[in-house]
Parts: C-alpha cells; structure tokens; sequence
C-alpha cells in the first residue's frame, strides 16, 4: 500500500507524493531557547524523529531542517532576571535541548538554523513582502496585512471575518489592522538588534521559519510539521507571508502531533505542571519515556502519569528478558539463516502501519504479539525438542525486532545494555544483590527454603526480581 499522511491542510489523509522522487523536504518547528525543555516538547521531537527515520527506511533522502528561535521577547526576559547576556540564555538552553533530545535517542535533523544566523534571509523576506504590497512599514516596525492575503484561514479553518485580537495577536493602536502580525520589530533600549532597511531591529517569530524553510529547503517543501498548538497563529502566517512573498504554495503535507497532558490536565504554566525532559528522566528511563509517547498515534493527546510510565517500563523488562532469554538459550536458532520471503510477509504488517500515518501504537503492538510467539515457541522447543518452524520462525522475529528498532528509535538495545542500565537506577549496589543471590543459593542448597524465601522477599521489596533458570539465577529491576 502507498504511504498515507493525514495533512491538516485538507483535513483528511492523502497519499504521500514527494515533489521530486525519492528525495523528501521537511520542516519542524524546533524550540524557543529561554528555559529548559519539556515533555511537550519531547512528544514533537520523538514523532517527528520516527517520520524521519521512517521516509529513510522507504528509501527517500530526506532533507529535515529544525529551527531554534534564539532571539524573542522570552529570551530578553529571561536574561534580564537572570542578569546576562540574551545570547547566553540562548546557547544554554540549546545546549540543554540538544542534549535531552541526545539522551531520548533523537537523530539530529540535516540542517539546524538558528535564527540570529538567518537575520540577511529575513530581512529579504519581508523587504519582498513590502514590495508585493502585502507589508507597510510604521516607525520602523513592519506588519503583514492579514486582509490582503485571501487564503488567510485556510490552514485553521478560521474565518478572517470572525477573528477578533486577542492574546495571541499582538495588539498595536498604530496597526492598519488588529489582526495583521509583526514582521520586524524596531529596536528598543537595551534589547539586542540589526541592521535593516527599516532602521535596527529584530525579526518577529513567525517569518523565521519562512526565511529558514525557504535558505534551506526551498520555495515549495514537502512535509511542514509542529505541535498542534502551533496551527494558528503560527502557522497559518506562516503559510500567508511565504506564499505572499513567493507567489508559490509553501508546504504540501501539513502534520501537527497531539497534545501531552499531565495526569489528564493540560499542560500549562498557569496549573504548575510543566514536566521538564530533565525531571522526567529522574524517574524513568529515556527508553521508557521514548516507548511511552509512540504508544499513542502522534496525532492523539497523550496522558503523561507514573503509572504509563511504569507500564512503559514493565513492556521493555518483558521485551528485553525475552531477547535475553532468546540469545542465552536458543543463540544458535535466533541468529540462524532467515528465509527472506517468510520475513517479507511476516514484516509486511509492520509496514502497512506505518504506511497508514505513521501508526506506531499499532506497530508496537505487532511487537508484543511477537514477544508471545517466541516465547510460545521456546517454551515448545524446551519440551519437545527443536520444530524446523521454531528453526524458521525465531530468526524472523529477532530479524524484525531489529529492524523495527531501527524505526522506532527502541527495542535496539542489547539485553546487556538494557539490564546494566536498569541495575545502575535501582539505588541498590550490585554486588549486594549478588552477595544476596549467593547466600540464597547457598540456602537452597541446604534445603533452608525458608531462608531462601526470606532472601527473595527482601530482594523484592528493594524492587529487585529473580528469575531462576537452568543456568543459575538472573536478577532484573521492577
């Protein structure tokens, strides 16, 4: 089946269909650098990292541009309370951004623009938008009339007649209109600024991602994705001050990924609940928290609460332990000869998932079912000896796991890794945990069954499980 992508342009999924073959152009809104960034932020990053990865995997070069917005009325805030330089609240919360996105397994995108290093191609932007006709300058500030672009809504659905000013619309007295947006802003005292043909100033948000799209990608992309928040305004200015400018469609595929809510309340300064990347990863493994917000369609809200987490952590302890037992017991079978055709078809599921808009909840799905089967299949194996199907069919299953893994950015690690990462965030010494196993083996030995239970029951309670196998016993975090 083609690739479907549901396009918010159109409200409805379409086939995907490159403007040149096998070579894919995409833009994502990256963060704005004042504060550390949080699990909303994540949710896009890790989405838009599986499209990413998964355009590669059908054999597209895939062009991916992600901005940081480095210069906004934020950043100037946050540095005057802080006490610095605005640049230096910039490159720290880069810093801090490129470094959860590292840890939660996000590839880096081909390109990523700053947009302080895009200050010549914005200004040409609007210096184009002013001679179309569709921006006016006003003691050095430059606006976009809204009016004059008439397919102004055509993204959110709006209707240009019925949008008033609001928070979210700057509000100016000096406008021609409430609803037209800031292209350039004139410089005030003590706030940094450019040169321009308006006098020194700085860009607005919204034409950075135009300048950026259009220096990196071109005219006309491909793919244009963000967070649902950012349909209106954002992006629907977007659309309008790249088309004025071009007189050219902006982006063919519109995608904007679901809401994350915290324990079923929106996530909001105003609540006190935003959740920083930083703090999530105190108590939950990035792997965890990667597997959580796949588990939804990236187009659903998702709800962020301990006890999805725990489930995200018992569903890789599943996946890992069956992978261990699988090279521990059966080595030989699960790296032996894959009959390609059967692999073919087995994985094709896999793929049509994806093919349907990304559908990785049912992707992961697939996953488990196969976890069942192989462990099915072993337990058949140890009782009744080696089927040439068990021969046929484990190979497969660990082939696809890998492959999937690749996709998914999880399930790619060896049991090893896994295990040795989830022993260090037990809290528990690991050669007290051994010390423990042996007086409890030493127990067993002697026929102290009581002693033996007692050991495991305090190993459990410290959160730490024992798995006794023909090769001794094995122990794995809660």
């Amino acid at each position: 089946m083609p690739l479907k992508i549901f396009n918010s342009l159109s409200n409805q999924k379409e086939e995907f269909k490159s403007i040149k073959e096998n070579e894919v152009k995409m833009y994502v809104c990256g963060p704005t650098v004042y504060d550390l960034s949080h699990i909303g932020h994540a949710r896009s990053a890790v989405s838009f990292d599986v499209i990413y990865r998964y355009l590669k995997y059908k054999g597209f070069d895939v062009k991916y541009t992600r901005n940081y917005t480095d210069i906004d009325d934020k950043i100037i805030n946050r540095a005057n309370k802080d006490g610095v330089n605005w640049s230096e609240i910039a490159e720290r919360y880069i810093k801090a951004f490129d470094e959860d996105m590292a840890v939660l397994g996000v590839e880096l995108p081909t390109f990523r623009p700053k947009a302080t290093e895009t200050i010549k191609e914005i200004i040409q932007v609007i210096q184009k938008l002013v001679d179309n006709g569709f921006a006016y300058v006003i003691d050095g500030d430059v606006y976009f009339s809204v009016r004059k672009f008439k397919d102004y809504g055509k993204l959110s659905k709006k209707n240009i007649e019925e949008l008033e000013a609001g928070a979210r619309v700057e509000v100016d007295e000096r406008k021609n209109d409430p609803l037209d947006f800031a292209l350039w802003k004139a410089s005030k005292p003590n706030e940094p600024s450019w040169e321009s043909p308006w006098g020194k100033g700085r860009p607005g948000w919204h034409i950075e991602c135009t300048a950026m799209s259009q220096k990196f990608l071109g005219e006309t992309i491909d793919i244009h994705g963000g967070g649902k928040d950012l349909i209106f305004p954002h992006h629907e200015n977007e659309i309008a001050q790249s088309e004025a400018a071009t007189g050219k469609p902006f982006v063919r595929y519109w995608l904007h990924n679901g809401f994350v809510n915290i324990e079923k309340e929106k996530m909001s300064k105003s609540l006190g609940n935003i959740l920083a990347i930083r703090d999530a990863l105190k108590n939950y493994s990035a792997e965890a928290i990667r597997l959580f917000l796949l588990s939804s369609h990236y187009r659903s809200p998702i709800d962020y609460s301990p006890e999805y987490l725990k489930n995200a952590e018992a569903e890789l302890d599943r996946f890992y332990t069956t992978l261990k037992r699988m090279e521990r017991d059966w080595p030989d079978v699960a790296n032996g000869v894959i009959n390609e055709n059967r692999k073919k078809e087995r994985i094709q599921p896999y793929i049509n998932a994806m093919d349907d808009d990304f559908n990785t909840a049912q992707v992961i799905g697939f996953i488990f079912k196969e976890i069942n089967e192989a462990n099915r299949l072993m337990d058949d194996a140890s009782k009744g000896g080696v089927s040439k199907e068990f021969q046929e069919v484990l190979p497969i299953i660990r082939a696809i796991f890998k492959e999937i893994g690749v996709i998914l950015g999880v399930f790619n690690r060896t049991p090893q890794e896994y295990f040795k990462e989830k022993k260090s965030r037990s809290g528990v010494p690991a050669d007290e945990i051994e010390k423990l196993i042996a007086q409890r083996a030493a127990a067993r030995k002697n026929k102290d069954f009581k002693k033996s239970d007692e050991i495991r029951k305090e190993l459990e309670e410290k959160g730490i499980l024992l798995e006794d196998t023909p090769k001794g016993t094995v122990w794995r975090v809660r």
